[in-house]
């Protein structure tokens, strides 16, 4: 492993790869969304999957797990009333009812070491199950 960023609230480590795969997906828009987990083993915030510019939020949705956590960032792109084309990141911190304490409470309390390590989050968004992170959701918070 070549570096990676300490998390100091949690000792927990983020690869240069979350790094490096969220800046292609910023500038180089190589991706659509990015899913990242915590292998509590060694300590390291992970790339758990990465999806493809033509992927869309759907695709996003059913790689979560139902009985686990995760974190994803989605570059939305949209068109607003004055027709312009933006683009806005979303942070998805995703804990599933099923899901272990143990794993909750490790998620929520990496969530901001991460997030300061992602440069460039504009909106946030805390989910439990699949309609608090509906495609409707982020397409009102994106106004």
């Amino acid at each position: 492993m070549a570096m990676a960023f300490k998390m100091a609230t949690t000792g927990m480590w983020v690869t240069d790869e979350c790094k490096n795969s969220f800046h292609d997906m910023k500038w180089k828009k190589v991706h659509r969304y990015i899913v990242f987990k915590i292998d509590e083993g060694s300590k390291l915030v992970t790339v758990d999957k990465v999806g493809g510019p033509g992927e869309g939020y759907d695709e996003l949705a059913a790689s979560l797990p139902t009985d686990d956590c995760r974190y994803a960032v989605f570059d939305f792109d949209f068109v607003t009333v004055d027709n312009c084309r933006k683009s806005k990141i979303f942070f998805i911190a995703w804990s599933p009812t099923a899901s272990r304490i143990r794993a909750k409470m490790l998620y929520a309390t990496s969530k901001d070491g991460l997030r300061r390590v992602l440069d460039g989050i504009h909106y946030e968004v805390q989910a439990t199950d699949p309609t608090e992170m509906g495609f409707d959701v982020i397409k009102d918070r994106a106004k």
